[in-house]
């Protein structure tokens, strides 16, 4: 039995039998904005480009018919209306969603975000985040898609398509260079030009052009010493020249100078105008200051966006779609189901076996636990699903302890034990990095149940990478359950007992090790400049430190597992790894070059006992490159799931920008044309097949 699978990178977008136009602003658009803002008085004009005091609207000209608009948190569901919480679906995090390698599930979660937000009323949506993941202490690594930027840029499209195809407006975020929580006001991202578009630009690019996202969210942090929302090379000469028509607003409370955001290009100070109202701008234009063009052009993409979104036509709400949605449920279960990613597990101690009782201990074994900050929902309470519940849900024999007991009797075919440890709202969060280490109690939690001598499987909740130096050695499974949401029980339950087989990988390296991570010296740097800074800093700096605070992203392009041949450092566990319940094999490929394209083709055949799906990774290796360039990159992937004993043929095309690097003496893009090794691979580091050809 034979599946075959055609994908065509850059041009198949996974497209639903519902799916809907995404809007898109015409010039016809345009043409009525500018009328509309020509009418406009000046103080209407300066009240427009800034948030109500409610925080969560925008101001209406009710004369001209342009209403106020409702935004709302955020990239795991609809938290809010204006300041009020709303019980809403809560959807599995965005590093969850990436880990699915599976367009689909982006796109699902999108369109059952969308609707949700459409059937409260709420014209903007205030996600998706698109940073890249560059070290495991970045207290929002969660709400992210990891750390690489095809991988990213391919969830983003999906995920913006799927709520903009409801007519609710998405909002990428935060450009730029977001990859820090810690002093985030404070510490500038200095990085180089080619780092910045390799790297930190495609995931906001690829949205800009593909998925003609309404709305960019710039950053609390200086991109290169100017603040990303008064910085107008980022805005101006980077976002806008990729076509970019929609609204360009700031992250709450990141405006810090009333000339900066007139002339950078941010369009709406959020949440309220501080640097942005009729007090300050209206004396600096009467004086010349401030050319009143520059707010016009502000209104015209703020109105035109509206109007595009059908927001100044009828209502925002559409009161045909319930609240309590059973089909968005179903979009957060199935992003639950294929979020979690299994590193280990000897001897096959998963999935559980039905006889014997389960010992469930550890502090997110009876709760869901969620990343802090703008990620925090308020699902329905009767769809929460704790992995104690799931796991009782299905039958199993499960005790629920705070601790593991010591007196022998008590344990008496306890068969396994599970840990349910990690992080939650208060210690991994916006606004805030998080340790690398679980915590002295988890840790000896940890340990007595080690000491049990009984089997152990470990279940991380968290947002990226966690010290494992001291205990993996010692466990039998170790799953990282990432924040998969109000189904998320449900769905690691079904996954631990073997009714479904794992099948998410790791969107980021897992190096095992801090200090072999590329980017750690240099974003260490930054603590050192804000804690340190005097003459202790020194030590560090000879003598060149001064008062300035900042990150160098000194690694360059090498961030993640770009970085493992460039620094020669092995991970523990390498991008794109995950284990499942059966094994496959891969066979006959080909790669031949299409016009500008490049055709590869190749089998994958399920060759153990579990129906299971595979993530084949399509990996560009360039041969003796002009430029310093990564041993591979990642260019395509493709889920595939197969029964036992059943093969698949991929057929897929590689676009001739898959061959690309980005040359900063040109300020563009160049194609090296030399050999190329196309690789095949189960991972960053698991090569399983590849060719050479030339470009």
């Amino acid at each position: 039995m034979k599946k075959v699978l055609i994908l065509l990178s850059f041009a198949a977008a996974i497209v639903s039998a519902e799916a809907k136009p995404i809007p898109v602003i015409t010039q016809a658009d345009k043409d009525r904005a500018a009328k509309i803002v020509s009418q406009m008085t000046l103080q209407e004009k300066c009240m427009l480009v800034a948030g109500k005091k409610d925080r969560f609207f925008t101001y209406a000209v009710k004369r001209l018919g342009v209403p106020e608009v409702n935004m709302a948190d955020g990239p795991q569901g609809v938290r809010n209306y204006g300041t009020q919480r709303v019980n809403s679906t809560y959807y599995p995090c965005g590093i969850a969603i990436a880990s699915s390698f599976n367009r689909e599930i982006a796109k699902g979660v999108g369109t059952g975000i969308g609707n949700d937000a459409k059937s409260r009323g709420v014209g903007i949506m205030l996600c998706p985040g698109v940073n890249i993941y560059r070290s495991p202490l970045c207290g929002r690594n969660f709400e992210y898609y990891g750390e690489d930027p095809y991988l990213a840029s391919e969830m983003a499209v999906n995920y913006i398509s799927g709520i903009q195809e409801q007519g609710v407006m998405s909002t990428i975020k935060h450009f730029a260079l977001n990859n820090q929580e810690y002093d985030r006001h404070h510490v500038s991202s200095n990085v180089d030009e080619r780092t910045m578009n390799e790297i930190y630009f495609p995931a906001f690019r690829k949205a800009v052009e593909k998925a003609k996202v309404a709305a960019v969210m710039t950053s609390y942090n200086p991109v290169n010493g100017v603040h990303a929302a008064e910085n107008p090379w980022l805005i101006k000469d980077n976002l806008r020249k990729w076509g970019f028509d929609g609204i360009v607003m700031s992250d709450w409370v990141s405006t810090y100078s009333t000339i900066g955001c007139a002339f950078s290009g941010l369009d709406l100070e959020m949440p309220l105008g501080y640097a942005m109202n009729p007090d300050t701008l209206v004396p600096l234009i009467e004086k010349g200051i401030i050319p009143e063009s520059e707010i016009d052009e502000k209104c015209r993409h703020i109105i035109q966006t509206f109007i595009a979104y059908g927001y100044l036509d009828g209502p925002m709400k559409d009161s045909s779609i319930p609240e309590d949605n059973l089909q968005s449920r179903e979009y957060a279960y199935k992003a639950a189901l294929e979020a979690p990613v299994l590193l280990k597990n000897d001897n096959g101690v998963l999935p559980l076996k039905k006889a014997g009782k389960i010992l469930l201990v550890g502090q997110n074994a009876d709760k869901i636990p969620y990343g802090g900050g703008s990620g925090a929902m308020y699902p329905y309470k009767k769809y929460e699903t704790t992995l104690y519940q799931g796991l009782k849900n299905l039958d199993y024999k499960v005790e629920l302890r705070t601790s593991v007991p010591v007196q022998t009797s008590e344990l008496k075919d306890v068969r396994t034990i599970i840990c349910a440890l990690g992080f939650d709202h208060d210690t991994e969060k916006e606004n805030s990095d998080r340790s690398y280490s679980l915590g002295k109690e988890q840790l000896a939690l940890l340990e007595q149940a080690i000491a049990t001598g009984k089997k152990v499987v470990v279940i991380i909740y968290s947002g990226g990478e966690v010290d494992f130096a001291s205990w993996a050695g010692k466990v039998d499974a170790i799953i990282m359950g990432w924040y998969t949401g109000q189904e998320g029980g449900r769905a690691l339950a079904e996954i631990l007992t073997g009714k479904v087989s794992p099948s998410g990988r790791l969107p980021f390296t897992f190096w095992g090790d801090l200090e072999k991570n590329p980017a750690t010296p240099h974003y260490q740097i930054a603590h050192l400049n804000n804690n340190l800074y005097g003459k202790d800093a020194s030590r560090y700096w000879n003598g060149r430190f001064s008062k300035y605070r900042f990150m160098e992203y000194a690694e360059g392009v090498f961030v993640g597992y770009r970085g493992i041949e460039r620094f020669g450092v092995k991970p523990l566990y390498p991008f794109g790894y995950g284990l499942t319940y059966t094994t496959f094999e891969y066979c006959d490929m080909d790669a031949v070059k299409e016009d500008n394209d490049v055709k590869v083709r190749f089998k994958v055949k399920n060759t153990g006992k579990y129906t299971a799906a595979e993530v084949a990774q399509i990996y560009v290796s360039p041969e003796n490159p002009s430029v310093i360039r990564p041993a591979r990159e990642l260019k395509e992937y493709v889920k595939v799931q197969l029964a036992p004993g059943e093969t698949g043929e991929v057929v897929l095309y590689l676009p001739e920008s898959a061959f690309s690097y980005y040359d900063m003496a040109a300020h563009d893009w160049k194609v090296d044309h030399v050999n190329y090794t196309i690789q095949i691979g189960a991972s960053a580091t698991d090569i399983k097949l590849e060719k050479s050809l030339s470009f």
